[in-house]
């Protein structure tokens, strides 16, 4: 007896769209041409033309336009074209899901809440109610040298150019375009060249919405493209989500306009388990979420701090998360690790395990069983017996490889957790509140949670320190990356 394929209907389903969204206009690209390609069977699925440099700048000069009617929205009226962005979105779930899981690889036991539903319902609803949100501070009565009274007011910054990583191609476009719609701004949206196709597709959203046109203008395009919207003289401010390195050539490129940065960079985030960590239940939730769509995501909690006295016993109970690692096609429901995006990025994660054995490490857990014939696919891995020092344990790997190494004491874990050049996030496993507090607040990262923390707030902030980025995406902070303070003083 066969079973049905429950994404028979939808797993072949690739998005028709390859126009550039202009001034609320479907535009023909004119510039270079590159394949898009299934990283889980190397099959080609599309062929992508971006824009050209005329173009890039017409979808400015739309958003430049555009910004003046709707900065001069109410709250309330930003709000409600927010919502309707939302509602479109939640319509086209099925052909979102698709989409992202053909480009990126992400497996559909994951997709679905991670690559749509959180993007939508949580982070871009929080978004459209954040719009209705009057600002203002009355900084009342100044007697000096007459009576005066003040107020604070925010207005949105003007023309936002938003870059996006392969990831997570739907979050990372909405975490940086909510806040920016919300605040009154208009947005130039460019995703990456590896997975251009759900940007794409969500042009075609984007229009069916009703979104007034050129508030939201979507192009694509590869490495000059990319340079010249961060560069763009009619841009008054960049959001890019990628890697420390071209976050570092984003910020030159935007310093030339002095041009404001919101950075979300990459991340060595540690997971620290204390003595007293219940590390029978936690273990297997370490071991998957570090190994959650391959690795490929910026908070990944790969590099893990246990106790010297729970050492041991933290090895034996992870053997369980390994042998529950399915890696291979992403649309069997039982596949729980996806590809790396392409060739290249498969070869500098085993480039990365290599040099780890070489300078001493160790596989202390690994998936065994043979990756796929087709696919860019690496085997998820665990690496001890390496120096803080080590590459590995420094550098961001984004593949589904983590490192382990033991500590002494409480001050010991802050030390190490402190001790790469990134501070996006950690994690703490203790029984003990207050010393999880204590250390919490004593870990440089933007987002520290304690046993596991939950789901990602909308509500909540997200950045990081350091080489981690500049400016907070998502909540109130997200919002207010994009809008300028305006001190207004009367005499009385």
């Amino acid at each position: 007896m066969t079973t049905q394929d429950p994404y028979e209907e939808i797993r072949d389903w690739i998005p028709e769209t390859r126009s550039l969204l202009i001034g609320g206009r479907e535009v023909v690209a004119e510039g270079s041409t590159w394949e898009v390609v299934n990283p889980a069977t190397e099959a080609e699925i599309a062929q992508v033309v971006g824009a050209s440099t005329p173009q890039v700048d017409a979808a400015v000069q739309a958003a430049r336009e555009a910004f003046g009617t709707w900065s001069q929205l109410s709250g309330e009226e930003r709000s409600h074209h927010l919502h309707r962005l939302a509602d479109t979105l939640e319509e086209a779930q099925d052909r979102l899901l698709p989409s992202i899981v053909n480009e990126v690889g992400t497996p559909v036991s994951l997709a679905s809440y991670l690559q749509v539903k959180m993007a939508v319902e949580e982070h871009l609803r929080f978004a459209a109610e954040a719009a209705k949100l009057d600002r203002t501070v009355h900084l009342g009565e100044y007697g000096i040298p007459h009576p005066t009274m003040s107020d604070v007011v925010y207005e949105p910054a003007g023309v936002v150019a938003v870059i996006t990583g392969y990831n997570y191609p739907l979050n990372l476009a909405i975490f940086n375009f909510g806040g920016a719609l919300a605040a009154g701004c208009t947005v130039v949206l460019l995703p990456s060249p590896r997975t251009p196709l759900t940007t794409l597709f969500l042009g075609e959203l984007i229009q069916e919405s009703g979104l007034p046109d050129g508030v939201l203008n979507v192009v694509v395009g590869e490495l000059e493209v990319g340079k010249h919207l961060s560069s763009h003289p009619g841009v008054d401010r960049v959001s890019f989500t990628g890697s420390d390195s071209v976050g570092e050539r984003i910020m030159e490129q935007a310093a030339g306009n002095l041009a404001g940065v919101t950075l979300e960079l990459g991340g060595k985030s540690p997971s620290i388990v204390m003595p007293s960590a219940d590390v029978q239940n936690i273990a297997v939730e370490m071991h998957m979420r570090w190994a959650r769509n391959a690795g490929q995501g910026c908070a990944a909690l790969a590099r893990l701090l246990v106790h010297e006295s729970r050492y041991d016993e933290f090895l034996d109970a992870g053997a369980e998360a390994f042998d529950q690692m399915v890696v291979g096609d992403p649309w069997d429901p039982a596949t729980n690790v996806g590809p790396m995006i392409r060739p290249d990025h498969q070869a500098s994660v085993e480039g990365f395990i290599a040099e780890a054995l070489e300078a001493g490490g160790t596989k202390l857990l690994e998936v065994r069983e043979p990756v796929p014939d087709k696919g860019y696919f690496v085997n998820p891995v665990l690496i001890g017996e390496l120096p803080h020092s080590a590459r590995a344990v420094q550098e961001e790997i984004f593949g589904p490889v983590a490192v382990v190494l033991p500590f002494a004491t409480m001050e010991q874990a802050i030390e190490m957790a402190n001790g790469t050049p990134f501070g996006l996030a950690a994690n703490i496993w203790s029984q003990d509140a207050a010393e999880a507090r204590h250390m919490a607040e004593q870990i440089r990262a933007g987002t520290v949670w304690i046993n596991g923390g939950g789901g990602m707030r909308g509500d909540a902030p997200f950045g990081g320190y350091g080489r981690s980025g500049i400016g907070r995406q998502l909540g109130e902070w997200g919002v207010r990356e994009y809008l300028e303070v305006k001190h207004i003083q009367w005499r009385i």
